[in-house]
This record gives structure tokens, sequence and C-alpha cells, in this order.
């Protein structure tokens, strides 16, 4: 039977299982419609298995880079609902979909499973005025369906620094410099670090530096959605 009440968060048609919040017909849609993209740094390239010219002069620190589009609509319309309008009910529905794409490129690509799951923290400050920390929400049900472990507190940000969005990307770096701290044993781990979205990926390769300085054996990027 169809759940009463519950409709596809993009076609607005009933939904078989309310949990999922997206039909199969608009998520098929949305995992198919992602460009050949590098594995490492996620950018167009012309393999989906070999890593793209940027990253043979100059890779980045993490091992991979897995996301579900890039940052255009619908997709982006939700990470905005999700992040700025109080749309926390989207956040398991959004981890779904990052969970499908973490299946399809295991199945295809051979993508390692983690062995911990840590979200990218917001300032103190920050987290009190949204009340909620949107990758939190995304990371913990992510966590469970891997069957791995999850620290909330596995980072902290450690000083408020201006919005990344404002900034150039050079801007952006220096803006992240020391903003975060690592209390989580990572040792010889391999960490999925989970966001909403990836930009210039200044953030990631702030806090991926910091865990392979604590003798993570590798970082893994994941997030819902990356600019291209």
């Amino acid at each position: 039977m169809l759940t009463i009440n519950a409709l596809c968060w993009l076609c607005q048609q009933p939904l078989w299982f309310s949990h999922q919040g997206i039909c199969r017909c608009c998520a098929g849609h949305l995992l198919n419609r992602r460009e050949t993209c590098c594995p490492r740094c996620g950018l167009p390239a012309g393999s989906r298995r070999l890593c793209c010219g940027r990253c043979l002069l100059k890779s980045p620190p993490w091992q991979s880079l897995l996301y579900v589009t890039d940052y255009r609509p619908p997709l982006s319309r939700l990470v905005k609902k999700l992040k700025y309008q109080g749309g926390t009910g989207l956040a398991r529905v959004l981890a779904r979909l990052l969970v499908l794409r973490w299946q399809e490129e295991r199945h295809l690509y051979g993508r390692d499973k983690p062995d911990l799951v840590l979200n990218v923290p917001l300032h103190t400050y920050r987290h009190w005025r949204r009340g909620y920390n949107q990758t939190d929400l995304l990371a913990r049900p992510l966590a469970r369906w891997l069957g791995v472990e999850y620290l909330s507190q596995g980072l902290e940000r450690t000083r408020a620094v201006a919005p990344q969005q404002t900034l150039h990307a050079g801007a952006r770096r220096r803006n992240l410099r020391g903003a975060f701290a690592c209390h989580a044993d990572v040792a010889g781990k391999t960490v999925a670090l989970v966001d909403d979205v990836v930009t210039t990926g200044s953030t990631m390769d702030e806090i991926t530096h910091l865990l392979l300085a604590r003798q993570a054996r590798a970082v893994q990027v994941w997030s819902v959605c990356r600019t291209l």
C-alpha cells in the first residue's frame, strides 16, 4: 500500500516508503545524471577510474571524493532547505542518496568502506544560531547504515571564520588555517569526512591534513553535492 500523505520531495507523487523521502524514479534520475568525473578531486575528467591530469600534477590530500550530483537543481534546493531553512527532515533523505552512490561505486570501482565517520563541525556560535549542524544530521544515519563508528565531537572548529562563500579560493585557504582540532583517535583508520557541499575543497583540504597528521591511513570526502 502507498503511505498516506507521504509525497516525494521532488515530484510530489505518493511514496511506497515515507522514510525514503524521494521516490525510486527521482532517486534513479539523480544518480544517473552525474558527469564523468575524476574519482579523486571530483571534477570533470575522461575516466571515473583513473585520476585526472590535474591530480597527476597536484593531487588533493584526500584519497577519494564521493558525491551524488553537482551543485544544481533540484538537489541544490534541497541542500539549501536543509542548511538554511530548518529542513532537518531532509537529512536522512540526502544521506540515503549518498549511501546509494557509495554502493554503486563500491560495486563498479571497488570503493573502500571507511572505518570511521566524522562530520565537518560548525563553530559553537554558528551552531547555536542555526540550532543544528546539517553535516551531523547527514553523518549519523550514514554511519548507522554503513555499520561503522561515528564521533559527533571528533572534530572541533576552534575559531570563528568569515563565511567561505564570500571569499575567493586563496582567501578561503587562509581563512581556515588552524581553524580545526581533532579529538578522535584516527591512527591507522580510513576516515569518511562528511559535508553538504564541496566547492573549492579548502575546508576538506585543511581537515584532511589535520587527520593525516594524526596518522589516519586515508581520508575519503563524502558530500551531497560538488561544485564543478
